[in-house]
């Protein structure tokens, strides 16, 4: 990190505290900040030419040290410590929820466990934010394996090179396949627990996510994928369009040119404006709708017909339950 992006959050709170502690000593206030007692009088005379537009001496932080001790005042603008928002505190509660329940992403602190870790962490935020953040973050479900022993079994027939036995949900298809699969490892894309291995239904090398495992079996086979078996790419996301996906086009304003970056499209056509058609492949329908509905007023699908009425019939329903719990 730079020395300047450093500087502003230690500033950011140091003017609070200063506030709360009239007449600190410079010697005992660089102590502690970690800072030497330059390090510190450089900072307050950048403080010294901080405060709001207008800049005349009025709207600056009016702050001196003469003698050791530093005194503080018309600062407070900044004087609280800063709070994060109900949004900020909910979406980050959300991600530590996601981190504890998803086991491969959560690792050993200092040698302790990171659940204890992560339990302490998550209590810490939860007071700090308020009921508002912890209640709102409450009500977002994070569904990680849906079969319970899931990640335990495939953690059993990686560590002893076993094949698995599975019966995985495929959402596209509403239906649960038998599948056979040479496991050869965890990955993690997007908060998603994810297994890579050799599917011998498929013939080829699959990703089935942890969450959609309602069976996992371990069977007295030695895996033994084939040699054309590579690692898949997913650095870039783990959707791979198939031609046999249905092709969806989409009209995108400025705001959502995004998807024409994020996901593989087939055409992309420039409408002016800052606006865009895209053909993607849509690799199932609740798939396109939450797109859609995630797009809001930024993107809107145009054909084929039964997706738009799809995804207008979704968004009917999602307005009439805001509407109904407002």
């Amino acid at each position: 990190m730079s020395a300047s992006a450093d500087r502003l959050p230690r500033l950011l709170a140091l003017v609070p505290y200063l506030m709360s502690h009239p007449g600190a000593q410079v010697d005992e206030v660089a102590a502690v900040f970690g800072l030497s007692e330059k390090q510190l009088i450089d900072d307050l005379q950048l403080v010294w030419m901080c405060g709001l537009p207008g800049h005349t001496p009025g709207d600056l932080i009016d702050v001196s040290w003469d003698g050791g001790e530093i005194l503080i005042d018309n600062a407070e603008t900044i004087a609280r410590p800063l709070r994060l928002g109900v949004d900020e505190a909910s979406a980050l509660l959300v991600a530590l929820r996601t981190l504890a329940a998803t086991p491969e992403l959560a690792l050993p602190v200092n040698g302790g466990e990171s659940g204890d870790a992560l339990a302490r962490v998550t209590a810490k935020l939860e007071r700090a934010a308020g009921e508002g953040a912890a209640t709102v973050s409450s009500q977002v479900a994070v569904d990680v394996d849906a079969a319970p022993d899931a990640l335990p079994r495939v953690r059993e027939a990686l560590s002893r090179g076993r094949r698995l036995s599975l019966r995985y949900y495929v959402p596209g298809r509403d239906e649960v396949t038998p599948r056979e699969v040479d496991p050869m490892r965890i990955v993690v894309v997007d908060g998603r627990g994810y297994l890579e291995g050799w599917c011998y239904r498929a013939e080829a090398m699959r990703l089935f996510r942890l969450d959609r495992m309602l069976g996992v079996d371990v069977l007295d086979v030695p895996a033994d994928p084939p040699e054309e078996a590579e690692p898949i790419d997913v650095t870039q996301g783990v959707f791979r369009p198939s031609p046999t996906d249905e092709l969806v086009e989409l009209e995108l304003s400025a705001a959502g040119r995004w998807v024409a970056e994020y996901y593989p499209c087939e055409e992309v056509t420039e409408l002016g404006e800052g606006r865009l058609r895209v053909a993607l492949r849509a690799r199932d329908q609740d798939w396109i709708i939450k797109l859609a509905l995630r797009l809001g007023d930024t993107g809107r699908v145009v054909s084929p017909p039964e997706m738009t009425e799809s995804v207008r019939h979704e968004a009917g329903r999602a307005l009439a339950l805001y509407a109904h719990q407002s």
